[in-house]
């Protein structure tokens, strides 16, 4: 029988201090480690963006967290500063300039539907695109360019294209192939979690193992066709088998 058993916050912290160890993108020595009630925060310093991600990363696969602590949106444990090398620097205009190539070279983004900014390092993405997926590569596409300290990715989704008498995708076929896309994957434990549709919406509740779990969960969701939103209502629960 599967029993729920909750970690101290101490065991959560000695977890996620071996795991960012075990991380070797990630330099441990200069990244402290504060847990509360399940809630990971990490401060300290990093060299690049890709670091402070991977360091994200590394967290989310721990059993037990709960969350992690996010604050002005650019990327979560935001406590964590970025100290680019001397080397690395770049103006806010270079960094835009070679953003919007990026994006433009992106064979899967429309040409002219995001629009870049950039200050201080940090990027933001604005417009409207077709689908999540167009949303999602075009803030993987700049965030590891040099001298990036952050991405916001502000890109909205087009409003789905409605037959007149009934959706393009009925919500029976979106919610049949979400279930089916868990049940093929090798991290998402397909029997406890809930799909809800209600035309082009999608809602997910139920219980995950750990954050990674559910943020594969909700992918999973958003690349179903039709998909307008996503309302992810997983809960944290970590499962352990005991005797």
């Amino acid at each position: 029988m599967n029993d729920t058993i909750e970690k101290t916050d101490m065991e959560l912290k000695d977890d996620v201090i071996a795991e960012l160890k075990y991380e070797p993108i990630v330099k441990v020595t200069d990244i402290g480690v504060l847990v509360k009630n399940g809630t990971v925060t990490l401060n300290g310093y990093v060299s690049s963006y890709v670091e402070k991600l991977e360091a994200v990363q590394a967290v989310k696969r721990i059993a037990g967290v709960k969350a992690i602590l996010q604050r002005r949106g650019f990327a979560n444990a935001d406590d964590i500063e970025i100290q680019l090398p001397a080397s690395y620097h770049r103006t806010d205009g270079d960094i835009a300039a070679a953003a919007t190539n990026q994006i433009n070279w992106a064979t899967l983004i429309p040409p002219g539907t995001v629009r870049v900014t950039v200050r201080e390092g940090l990027i933001t993405l604005e417009g409207e695109v077709e689908g999540w997926f167009q949303k999602n590569v075009a803030a993987n596409v700049v965030r590891h360019l040099l001298g990036v300290k952050g991405v916001s990715n502000r890109l909205s989704l087009a409003q789905p294209i409605q037959m007149q008498s009934e959706p393009t995708v009925k919500p029976v076929a979106v919610e049949r192939a979400i279930k089916s896309a868990f049940k093929r994957s090798a991290v998402v434990d397909a029997n406890k979690i809930r799909v809800e549709t209600s035309g082009s919406n999608v809602e997910l509740s139920g219980n995950v193992r750990n954050l990674a779990e559910r943020e594969e969960a909700e992918r999973a969701a958003w690349a179903a066709p039709g998909v307008f939103s996503v309302d992810n209502q997983l809960t944290i629960k970590w499962f352990e088998r005991s005797q």
